[in-house]
């Protein structure tokens, strides 16, 4: 039997169904409360983060006993259809909706919510909503942001710049 190539043993090695059982149970660990030995690792949670897209960075920073997070930079920073600095045009408040998009708080009320760990309020300038949220610094360079609507959560990891 001839030798497979190391890809197709890089392959098998990892498939799809395999990968899938793993994930399951991670998600039931978590479900149950228990992280993953590499999610118990966490480090500083002040510092400037790229978000999961790339698209902009936020500095986050110890205040009034919890957190703040303010977009610092974008991608994309002036908006092609004005010219001008992007805005905050998706918020219902008309007196918000001119606020620039560099400066804009996204964090609110995040408080301590166990090591590592925080819950409150992020504000999500895609459809001009606040929703309830958690972070947690999972690693040195790796910053979970989730927020809720109800019961459904969905998040992201940030990954910590040099900048």
């Amino acid at each position: 039997m001839a030798p497979q190539p190391a890809a197709s043993r890089l392959m098998s090695r990892f498939s799809p169904l395999k990968l899938m059982a793993c994930g399951l149970v991670v998600a039931a660990l978590g479900m149950f409360g228990v992280a993953p030995a590499g999610a118990q690792a966490g480090g500083e949670v002040s510092g400037i983060w790229l978000t999961q897209a790339g698209d902009a960075k936020v500095r986050v920073s110890k205040c009034g006993g919890g957190i703040c997070g303010i977009v610092v930079w974008l991608r994309d920073p002036i908006d092609p259809a004005t010219g001008k600095p992007t805005v905050d045009d998706k918020n219902p408040n008309p007196a918000l909706a001119r606020r620039p998009m560099i400066g804009l708080p996204l964090f609110s009320g995040m408080q301590p919510s166990g090591p590592n760990r925080w819950s409150g309020q992020i504000y999500n300038a895609d459809d001009g909503s606040s929703y309830a949220s958690n972070v947690a610094v999972t690693g040195p360079d790796t910053l979970r942001v989730e927020g809720c609507v109800g019961a459904l959560c969905g998040g992201e990891n940030w990954s910590r710049s040099s900048r």
